[in-house]
């Protein structure tokens, strides 16, 4: 037989998965007897099985010894690699399991922001105690970018609200809520002094809006026409919110932000910012998962999905 032995040459003349189990189980056992209870097999199929594996490496791989057997230093040495690939199978079967489960993996989700502080993040930290070996990557921005992304394969799903004109049909939508705005002001604000404060209270100052086709702006404007209000003074207009709580602080203004954003910054005893104890009643149009029309989620995906969307946000 020649000495030269490559990586394959073992599957080549026909090593199976049923050899190495039969080895492992008698490196264990001592017994061919209790090899086959071990795998679920006749006795006298264990030992057509050690005989193939006698054949294909060329060698002997046990030798009797009373009413037992004894591996030889050939058996030996592929007992110790057959306990290795079964735990390595293992390992996998277990991988397989929690790939499957939605508890590994990698999954890109995409938010707009005020879900992705409120949702988003309160699903990341459960998953990290429940299935730890899920990595996300989370972009944050506004829905029609996220859409983008996810039409171009970057993100699994996007929580957020379906592009306006034709492309709605390329997605898929499962509303979720509607995002509640208050009006967030710096600590000291004059407006804080005054008692049953009124709608037209609010025209007095500087208001801090997004652009005007920004869905914030529109539902702002349409609350205040129903209270037949016009529209704030306004001086800036601004999506950032690095910018508008800067301003906040400089100023009087006021900036009506979705309240989990909102909360970010009023909570603690030391916060810089409050929110003006007065409700417009202002809503956002609902969120939700959005994803590619017609698309089946991977599990880890659709676990994180579930969860995101079973999120009950804290009230402020």
């Amino acid at each position: 037989m020649s000495s030269v032995w490559h990586s394959d040459t073992l599957a080549k003349k026909g090593l199976k998965l049923s050899h190495l189990r039969l080895l492992a189980a008698l490196a264990e056992t001592g017994q061919i007897g209790l090899a086959a209870e071990r795998l679920n097999i006749a006795q006298p199929a264990a030992s057509r099985l050690l005989a193939e594996v006698e054949r294909i490496v060329g060698s002997a791989v046990h030798s009797r010894t009373g009413r037992g057997i004894t591996l030889t230093a050939v058996g030996e040495a592929l007992a110790l690699r057959a306990r290795r690939v079964q735990t390595e199978l293992r390992d996998a079967a277990r991988d397989i399991a929690e790939v499957a489960a939605g508890e590994a993996g990698y999954v890109r989700i995409g938010s707009v922001t005020g879900p992705a502080i409120d949702r988003v993040l309160p699903a990341l930290r459960a998953a990290r105690i429940a299935a730890p070996r899920v990595t996300a990557e989370v972009t944050v921005s506004p829905s029609d970018v996220l859409c983008d992304q996810l039409l171009a394969g970057k993100l699994d799903f996007a929580i957020g609200r379906l592009p306006d004109g034709s492309s709605r049909v390329l997605f898929d939508f499962t509303p979720i809520a509607t995002e509640p705005v208050a009006l967030v002001v710096r600590r000291d604000h004059p407006l804080l002094q005054r008692q049953n404060l009124k709608p037209a209270d609010l025209l007095d100052y500087d208001w801090v809006l997004p652009p005007p086709e920004s869905i914030l702006s529109r539902a702002v404007l349409a609350r205040l026409g129903a209270y037949g209000l016009p529209s704030p003074p306004q001086r800036l207009s601004t999506a950032s919110f690095l910018l508008i709580f800067s301003l906040l602080l400089q100023s009087n203004a006021i900036a009506p932000l979705a309240r989990a954003v909102a909360g970010a910054y009023v909570t603690g005893p030391y916060a810089s910012h409050v929110l003006l104890d007065i409700d417009l009643g202002i809503e956002v149009e609902p969120f939700g998962l959005v994803t590619r029309a017609g698309a089946i989620l991977p599990p880890v995906a659709a676990r994180l999905a579930a969860a995101i969307q079973a999120q009950t946000p804290e009230a402020l």
